[in-house]
C-alpha cells in the first residue's frame, strides 16, 4: 500500500470545493498542493512547517501550480495552528493532514516530536468541522518515530467514542508507516 496516496484518496472524499483544509506538516508541499487542488480557487489551505526551507519549497510548489492565492504558508510549529486560523474558519476545517517525521532530503535530526504533535491534535479538535477528517501518517523507522506513533495511538484511543477511526499498516513490515484516518462524528463533542 502506498500510504500517502491512500491518505489523499480518503481526504479527497471529505473535501468539497470552497472548503478549508490544513497541511499540518507542509514539508515539500505535496500534500499542500493536493489540498489546494481539492478546495479549488474558492477554498483556503493553511500549510504549516517549523522549517523555513519547507515553507519556501511549499510556497514555490503551489505558486508554480497556480494556487498561491489559495494557500497560506506559515512558518510555525503545528502546535500553534490556532494562532493562524481566523475565527471565521474555526469549526469549519474539513480536512487536516499530518505527515510526521522529517523533511525529505534535509537534516534528518529535525523531526516532529510527540509533545508538539499531541498539542497540535488537541488544538485541531476545536478547529475541525463536526464531521471533519484528520489524516495522520506516522513513520516508526526513525529514532523518535516509534514514540511519536505510540503517543498518537494513545491520543486516538482516548477519543474513540468521538471519532470513527481507521488504522492502516503493512503487518508484514515491522518498519511500516502507520496511517490513521480519524473522522469526527456529528454531535459527539
Amino acid at each position: 500500500m502506498h500510504f500517502t496516496m491512500e491518505a489523499q484518496r480518503r481526504c479527497r472524499e471529505s473535501i468539497d470545493p470552497g472548503s478549508i483544509a490544513i497541511d499540518m506538516t507542509a514539508g515539500n508541499g505535496l500534500d499542500t498542493l493536493f489540498l489546494a487542488q481539492c478546495v479549488g480557487m474558492q477554498g483556503t489551505v493553511y500549510a504549516l512547517d517549523l522549517q523555513a526551507d519547507a515553507i519556501a519549497r511549499t510556497a514555490l510548489r503551489v505558486s508554480q501550480a497556480g494556487y498561491a492565492s489559495v494557500v497560506r504558508c506559515i512558518h510555525a510549529d503545528h502546535a500553534d495552528i490556532a494562532d493562524h486560523v481566523p475565527l471565521e474558519h474555526r469549526g469549519k476545517i474539513s480536512c487536516a493532514m499530518f505527515n510526521l517525521g522529517y523533511l525529505p532530503f534535509s537534516d534528518k535530526s529535525v523531526v516532529t516530536q510527540a509533545p508538539t504533535t499531541l498539542r497540535a491534535l488537541d488544538t485541531l479538535e476545536s478547529l475541525l468541522a463536526p464531521c471533519g477528517l484528520i489524516s495522520i501518517l506516522s513513520y516508526v523507522g526513525h529514532p523518535t518515530g516509534f514514540q511519536e506513533s505510540q503517543a498518537v495511538e494513545g491520543w486516538i484511543a482516548q477519543r474513540a467514542s468521538r471519532y470513527r477511526i481507521e488504522r492502516m499498516v503493512d503487518e508484514s513490515n515491522r518498519a511500516s508507516p502507520i496511517l490513521w484516518m480519524v473522522r469526527g462524528v456529528a454531535g459527539s463533542g
